[in-house]
């Protein structure tokens, strides 16, 4: 059902599988039969394990998708998840950099010779000007960027597609990479990617892009800590709030299905309002 229905990846899929079979080998019994009380068990254990409440909600996640499921399909009489409230967490604001070293990074990129610095200047601008998930920048297929569009239309999570608008810089440093892209085609499959490799799948893969990445940052002397693709993407969002966007707007760019994973960067806007009523509110100081 997650496969065919909901076109979850193959990572999700293995994930799922993980969490199912670490329930069943706590509650020893067949994981079809288990009772509300086996559930609350299983995260009483998991907690005095230590274990973190982001995993353990994970976790008890995969448990309710799984118990639905039966239910709906005539499998149980009841979803014995349905009564469990999950872990207490704290989400935490994610690392973003600032404007300024965004602009240090993208100046070191420039810094490297060859097709390969070309390429890094391509990936970064493109990156931080859609706010890509690493995964949906590194399996762009080759027609995706079109010199005379000024926006790409990427396939997300769960199969939809969403329409992201280029900036000027990143459509330049595409135009630049277009001329050294041969460099990198191996063998003719790997033609069907927007940035080819010789990797079993025949794409720059999420490890080797992590790595040029830490370079980068400690070629620009940014704390590496701090910089990674994913950080990227926090930067595209968080800046683009601070700088007036509407969070709808970003909810939309960023592929978010729900609102609400998009308001992880209210703190934001609420920086922003404060900003706003302190510099033009009449009784402000």
């Amino acid at each position: 059902m997650l496969a065919v229905e909901r076109g979850a990846a193959q990572n999700t899929l293995d994930s799922y599988g993980r969490d199912l079979r670490h329930f069943t080998d706590f509650t020893g019994a067949a994981i079809a039969d288990a009772a509300s009380d086996d559930i609350r068990n299983y995260l009483a254990h998991l907690e005095r394990e230590g274990m973190a409440p982001s995993t353990a909600a994970r976790r008890l996640s995969a448990l309710r998708q799984f118990y639905r499921f039966l239910h709906a399909e005539g499998m149980r009489a009841d979803d014995p998840s349905s009564a469990i409230d999950s872990p207490r967490r704290v989400r935490p604001l994610p690392k973003v950099l600032t404007e300024v070293e965004v602009e240090q990074l993208l100046a070191a990129a420039k810094t490297y010779k060859g097709a390969e610095g070309v390429r890094l200047v391509a990936l970064m601008e493109l990156l931080y000007a859609t706010g890509l998930r690493v995964s949906e920048l590194l399996m762009l297929p080759h027609p995706a960027v079109q010199s005379d569009r000024a926006f790409i239309v990427v396939k997300g999570k769960g199969g939809r597609e969403r329409m992201v608008p280029l900036s000027e810089a990143a459509m330049k440093a595409l135009q630049a990479y277009e001329k050294v892209r041969s460099r990198f085609v191996r063998r003719p499959a790997d033609d069907n990617w927007l940035f080819p490799s010789r990797s079993k799948g025949g794409h720059l893969t999420r490890q080797r892009f992590s790595q040029l990445v830490k370079e980068l940052a400690r070629a620009a002397k940014i704390d590496t800590s701090k910089v990674s693709p994913h950080s990227l993407r926090h930067a595209f969002a968080s800046h683009l709030l601070a700088n007036g966007a509407d969070l709808r707007a970003v909810q939309q760019m960023l592929g978010h299905a729900d609102i609400s994973t998009t308001q992880i960067y209210t703190h934001i806007l609420q920086e922003r309002l404060q900003d706003l009523v302190n510099a033009r509110h009449p009784l402000a100081d």
